[in-house]
């Protein structure tokens, strides 16, 4: 029996979770939330972090009906990420490792969210789709390494989404993407963006700058807000499912895991659904429970590694905002 607690703070979300062999005991999770048409800045998001990080770690443990005598691994996000609140939530970590003297790992931020993915919808080896504000890859397993079969060129997906929030100033609560797909189920008049798709890769700058350079005008003539966010989605999406479709097929794979933030968006999930019964692949999603980043993930994906005999020296607990995906290599998979 394995308890891990893990701590997660690469962006605005700051989260503290706790597992135990698999079964989630507890996940609370505080939000930094910035006015409409700002986005969140990496100081005022360590400083929620700084703020929060407490009494979310204290709420942790008493969901969880655990003290800290019964952790038996402590968890952090290393990277990618904002380096301020990396930073802020990694000397957390580190410091209640040394106070209760137990291991500390660091934990790839994309590899708790497949992890997790893969823990709660049971997909056995799924070609993944990972979207998130800060990262957009589609990934499949191979030799011990979760490889990149393509990525996004310049922007993720989810922060195009949130930076045409911000051309729009509707709400970041609580979060620009929930907010556009919301006001998406109401669009009827689809606007033809730009389709940008380079062999495995995507590029999301261009559709922004397009999209930014012509809604005023666009608002102007007969489109609504809606309309505008409904073509967004679709274009995006179409791109996610395409290149997701052409990993599934080159992988020989019978399952799609959709992770990250932008996983939770149910349009996402109908569209490449539908790619799935066409291919007869089987498609594995969750809510924002754990699709939204959060603490409980890390101490997953750190509970595999310790299961697996990882150990981290204390010289190699630093935070890196840089932190390939297939730069971890996975020691509990030998499938």
């Amino acid at each position: 029996m394995v308890i891990a607690l893990g701590f997660e703070g690469s962006a605005n979300k700051l989260g503290v979770g706790v597992i135990k062999d698999g079964v989630v005991l507890s996940n609370p999770r505080e939000t930094f939330i910035s006015p409409p048409g700002e986005g969140f800045m990496p100081k005022e998001t360590a400083e929620h972090h700084r703020q929060k990080v407490l009494q979310v770690l204290k709420l942790a443990l008493e969901q969880a009906k655990v003290t800290h005598s019964d952790i038996d691994v402590i968890c952090y996000t290393k990277g990618p990420g904002m380096g301020a609140p990396l930073a802020t939530v990694a000397i957390v970590a580190r410091t209640v490792a040394q106070l209760w003297n137990k291991p500390l790992l660091g934990v790839n931020h994309c590899i708790g969210h497949i992890e997790m993915g893969r823990l709660i919808t049971g997909a056995q080896n799924p070609t993944v789709l990972y979207v998130s504000g800060g990262n957009t890859q589609i990934i499949a397993y191979a030799r011990k390494r979760y490889r990149i079969f393509g990525e996004a060129l310049d922007i993720a997906v989810g922060n195009c989404l949130d930076r045409f929030a911000r051309v729009l100033k509707i709400s970041n609560d609580p979060s620009p993407g929930y907010n556009i797909e919301q006001l998406a189920k109401k669009g009827t008049k689809f606007v033809a963006l730009p389709y940008s798709v380079k062999g495995m890769d995507v590029s999301f700058s261009g559709i922004l700058t397009y999209l930014e350079e012509r809604t005023t005008s666009l608002l102007k003539q007969d489109y609504t807000q809606e309309d505008l966010c409904y073509s967004l989605q679709e274009t995006v999406f179409a791109m996610l499912v395409e290149t997701t479709e052409r990993a599934l097929a080159h992988c020989n794979s019978s399952e799609v895991l959709i992770v990250g933030g932008v996983g939770c968006n149910l349009r996402l999930q109908e569209m490449m659904a539908e790619m799935c019964k066409e291919r007869g692949a089987k498609l594995f999603a969750t809510d924002e429970r754990f699709c939204i980043d959060n603490g409980v993930m890390i101490a997953q994906a750190g509970y595999e590694m310790f299961q697996s005999g990882t150990r981290m020296k204390w010289e190699d607990a630093y935070i890196t905002q840089r932190y390939r995906t297939d730069e971890v290599e996975t020691t509990w998979r030998n499938d």
